[in-house]
């Protein structure tokens, strides 16, 4: 009798110890929880490492975006007759990366010109330390996932450290949103 009694006390501790480990998979594999943490869309980066293109600087120097591995890099693309909408977008860049503070240096703005035509002289002076890159628009459109009805101009993206684009941020961003998911990825990653 006293052994049965043993047992069972055994039996108990074993149980109170592995419910927190059978809860947590119960948890995670059938109710699959389905909040998210981060703003922009994730995109799979294996799925989109930078194509070779033939890029060049404005004075037409030839420069990759490869060049640029080891750091974050905020992507804007679209025509050099830029508008409201992408003056609005230069400015969010520049503003986000200077509210990384002093993450800030591990992040690069790069703006990929899909044109030939000059740009206006007053948005290259505001848009000082943006690189302008000039890329063919139809190796930039076949590289850039976008949803239906969305065009790669309406958005930020978000290059990882490694080359490989990883995010793709709302047509109109919450500054806020963004900031917090670039806090999240310099937080976490060592590289960049």
């Amino acid at each position: 009798m006293n052994r049965s009694r043993g047992r069972w006390k055994l039996l108990a501790v074993l149980a109170v110890c592995a419910a927190p480990l059978v809860a947590s998979y119960f948890t995670y594999y059938v109710i699959k929880p389905a909040a998210r943490t981060n703003y922009g869309t994730l995109i799979d980066p294996a799925a989109h490492p930078i194509p070779p293109m033939a890029t060049r600087t404005l004075g037409g120097d030839p420069v990759t975006l490869e060049s640029m591995a080891g750091k974050w890099i905020m992507l804007k693309v679209g025509g050099s007759d830029c508008g409201q909408a992408c003056q609005d977008q230069l400015f969010a860049m520049r503003q986000l990366r200077t509210m990384q503070g002093k993450e800030r240096e591990r992040i690069e703005r790069v703006w990929l010109i899909t044109d030939d035509r000059p740009l206006e002289t007053v948005l290259l002076r505001v848009e000082d330390g943006t690189r302008m890159l000039r890329a063919p628009a139809d190796k930039v459109a076949q590289w850039l996932p976008v949803e239906p009805g969305s065009r790669a101009e309406d958005h930020i993206w978000l290059i990882d450290p490694r080359g490989h684009l990883m995010m793709r941020f709302p047509r109109h961003p919450d500054p806020s949103q963004v900031k917090k998911d670039l806090g999240k990825l310099l937080k976490a990653s060592s590289i960049g």
